[in-house]
């Protein structure tokens, strides 16, 4: 009877594991690990992106310029760790990916390697344990982690509803927004709940195309601040709004 417990415990904590890691789109690879003495010795680092990669996660090195999507949502990416634990006669590394609270989603097995020269045992033992990647079957799901505000709670959402505003005088300037996923983009809302503006995804990751009511425009970031772009009166107004993603 207790096997058949813990049996069910193992199911249950990898069903929910695989529900958690494919809410992350974008994955950190520290630029040197811990257990090494120089940036991407043995090119560990730029082996451990390029499998990360391999396997469906969109990944930087935590020393890249992170685009506006990636930077300003902390809790949207997996945190890439390597750890060695082997000795003289045999390498051993792991590969961890954590969250932003810094708890462990996953660990893979233990890769190894009896090679003398460290360039090659340490490639042998890391290509392994990210063999464990294949059981992960990780493919991203289309939700985003921490994108609405904590202080807007889930019933609020669940009521919001777009806003048949007239004024089209509405300025954003002053306003504080919480970005909450559309298909293809965002609708931007109040605390009412209320929808002031929807905008939509682009090939650039700072400039959304934006319909506020009846005003069309853009949603651009400059200096990592957002402002309202659009025509009237052939003049452009350009309108600051503080978003939370």
């Amino acid at each position: 009877m207790k096997k058949y417990i813990i049996l069910l415990l193992v199911l249950a904590s990898r069903l929910g594991f695989s529900q958690t890691i494919n809410d992350y789109k974008y994955a950190i690879v520290p630029s040197k690990f811990t257990f090494l003495k120089e940036k991407d010795q043995y090119r560990l680092n730029t082996l451990t992106k390029l499998l990360m990669e391999k396997y469906g996660f969109v990944t930087f090195f935590d020393t890249d310029i992170l685009p506006v999507e990636v930077a300003e949502n902390n809790c949207n990416k997996v945190f890439v760790e390597v750890q060695s634990n082997g000795n003289m006669f045999m390498t051993k590394m792991s590969v961890i990916l954590k969250d932003c609270k810094n708890t462990i989603l996953f660990t893979s097995a233990e890769g190894k390697s009896r090679e003398k020269e460290y360039q090659t045992s340490y490639n042998q033992a890391l290509r392994e344990a990210f063999n464990s990647f294949e059981k992960l079957g990780y493919k991203y799901n289309g939700n985003s982690n921490g994108n609405v505000n904590s202080n807007v709670n889930a019933k609020e959402i669940s009521n919001v509803k777009d806003s048949n505003l007239n004024d089209d005088n509405i300025k954003l300037n002053n306003l504080v927004l919480f970005a909450q996923p559309i298909e293809n983009g965002f609708q931007l809302i109040d605390t009412t709940p209320k929808v002031i503006i929807k905008i939509y995804k682009t090939s650039s990751p700072i400039c959304f195309i934006a319909n506020k009511n009846n005003i069309q425009g853009v949603l651009i970031s400059k200096d990592n601040q957002w402002f309202f772009e659009y025509i009237n009166n052939s003049k452009l107004v350009s309108e600051k709004v503080e978003v939370k993603f």
